[in-house]
């Protein structure tokens, strides 16, 4: 006997060394890593985005807090769906919080300070209250919440910023022309996982 032991299969132990390098390659948290492996999310593509220039940050982080179009796209970028109206869908439900929710929005000079900071996470914790309502509203009726997007969306087309009413137009359009139910779930996933980083 050379006094040997043989090692117990533990499960998973090769799913928890792969995350463990992950993490170590990229010096993310572990959590954030094994979150990446488990969403089929791309080292590369991650490691890419955390290494840009600051000027690449800082307008990312603008689009980020331009809202309602921008957030929406921003996140679409960030966590690229698998179905197409992905980015209108989200569009929408940031158009339905300001509309319904309109203290929720950080002041016009509070965002445009944390823009120009270029850190997506200081974005994400700005617009936190309004990614939550959002999400929200995906818990709602499918047929409630086509409701108070058509509402919101209305009552945007005739604001007196010119901003809100390009966009509600634009929203209002896509909502008449485009069939989006297919996109909620994805919408929903999009929005699950950025309130889970």
């Amino acid at each position: 006997m050379t006094g040997t032991k043989h090692r117990h299969p533990v499960p998973d132990r090769a799913r928890r060394r792969a995350v463990r390098a992950l993490a170590a390659q990229l010096g993310v948290p572990y959590s954030v890593a094994a979150r990446m492996l488990a969403e089929g999310r791309r080292p590369v593509v991650f490691a890419q985005r955390e290494q840009r220039p600051f000027h690449a940050r800082v307008r990312d982080t603008r689009e980020a807090v331009d809202l309602p179009l921008g957030r929406a796209a921003h996140l679409a970028g960030r966590f690229p769906p698998t179905v197409d109206g992905v980015r209108t869908v989200l569009a929408m439900l940031y158009a339905t919080v300001e509309h319904e929710a309109p203290a929720l929005k950080p002041a016009a000079e509070e965002l445009s300070w944390v823009a120009d900071l270029g850190e997506e996470a200081a974005a994400d914790i700005t617009c936190g209250a309004l990614d939550q309502a959002a999400r929200l509203l995906l818990d709602d009726d499918t047929w409630r919440l086509w409701n108070r997007v058509e509402t919101a969306l209305t009552a945007g087309e005739h604001n007196s910023d010119p901003r809100v009413r390009d966009a509600a137009r634009l929203l209002g359009q896509e909502l008449r022309t485009v069939s989006l139910r297919g996109a909620l779930p994805a919408a929903r996933r999009t929005l699950d996982r950025l309130l889970t980083v």
